[in-house]
């Protein structure tokens, strides 16, 4: 009897022991993301209060208003859909096949590549991409900004879908191989079904790190080719900081990043965890 109650108490320790953890890393980004959400519903004067204001007598909701009103936020809006979707779906197309032709090859060192690709920073890369755009007449084009965001989200859905496509069961290719098929005809109607975990958590981390994505569109866009992130850099000013319309417009580019993680985080705890369950 004494065994069982040590078992859960020590059971109960690890959870307890998991939670403090979890509460450790995960409250500085809340309580960040929470001021944030305070400031962008205060006027100007209970932002500049102290001791400060978490909940104001005043919802300022002018502050998200004046964002679209006056920023030209739709647009915007517009231009981060097309170039992370663009980049997205392009890195899907190229990446995904390219994933399974190294995974059956074995091919480490074109893995290898891979990495290294994923791991050199954007800005190795942002400068003679400038110059070629410059001298191909494409600044201030959205067409820049897709073709420059490849360079990450090309390497995030190759490098996924390897470890994935190393851990799926290579049997029903053999069988299907041996009723005829061909190769294409395996990945798109064998290979790819399965793959679907894999490429949800591929195509969510492409948005998001192409969403995010800041460095590019300040070099490569133009007045009407902005970004989200760019819009809002904008709207810094040496003379005067307008506290709450720049934080509803941080969170205006925050939501839809959000939301598509609410909705897709048993598809993101699937896809990652799928491969380990597999290769077991």
């Amino acid at each position: 009897m004494s065994g069982v109650w040590h078992q859960r108490i020590w059971r109960l320790l690890d959870h307890l022991g998991t939670f403090i953890c979890v509460v450790l890393v995960v409250s500085p980004a809340l309580l960040f993301f929470l001021w944030m959400i305070s400031l962008s519903l205060k006027y100007e004067i209970d932002n500049g209060a102290y001791p400060p204001i978490f909940i104001p007598d005043r919802i300022a909701w002018k502050n998200y208003g004046g964002v679209f009103a006056s920023n030209n936020f739709l647009l915007y809006f517009w231009n981060s859909i097309v170039v992370t979707g663009s980049a997205t779906l392009l890195a899907l197309l190229v990446g995904v096949p390219a994933g399974y032709g190294i995974a059956r090859m074995k091919a480490t060192k074109s893995a290898i590549v891979i990495m290294i690709a994923r791991m050199t920073p954007g800005l190795s890369f942002l400068i003679p991409m400038f110059l070629m755009f410059q001298w191909l007449g494409l600044l201030g084009t959205l067409a820049p900004q897709i073709i420059i965001h490849l360079v990450v989200t090309v390497p995030i859905v190759i490098w996924i879908m390897i470890g994935y496509f190393e851990t799926t069961p290579i049997e029903l290719e053999e069988a299907a191989m041996i009723d005829g098929a061909g190769r294409w005809q395996i990945f798109l109607r064998v290979t790819l079904p399965i793959a679907k975990p894999g490429i949800v958590v591929a195509l969510i981390l492409s948005v998001i790190f192409s969403w995010n994505n800041f460095v590019f569109g300040v070099v490569l866009a133009g007045r009407d080719t902005r970004t989200l992130p760019v819009a809002v850099y904008n709207m810094l000013s040496f003379e005067q900081v307008s506290w709450g319309p720049l934080a509803a417009a941080a969170i205006v580019v925050t939501l839809p990043v959000l939301i598509l993680n609410v909705l897709a985080q048993r598809q993101i705890v699937a896809g990652l965890t799928a491969g380990a369950v597999k290769g077991g």
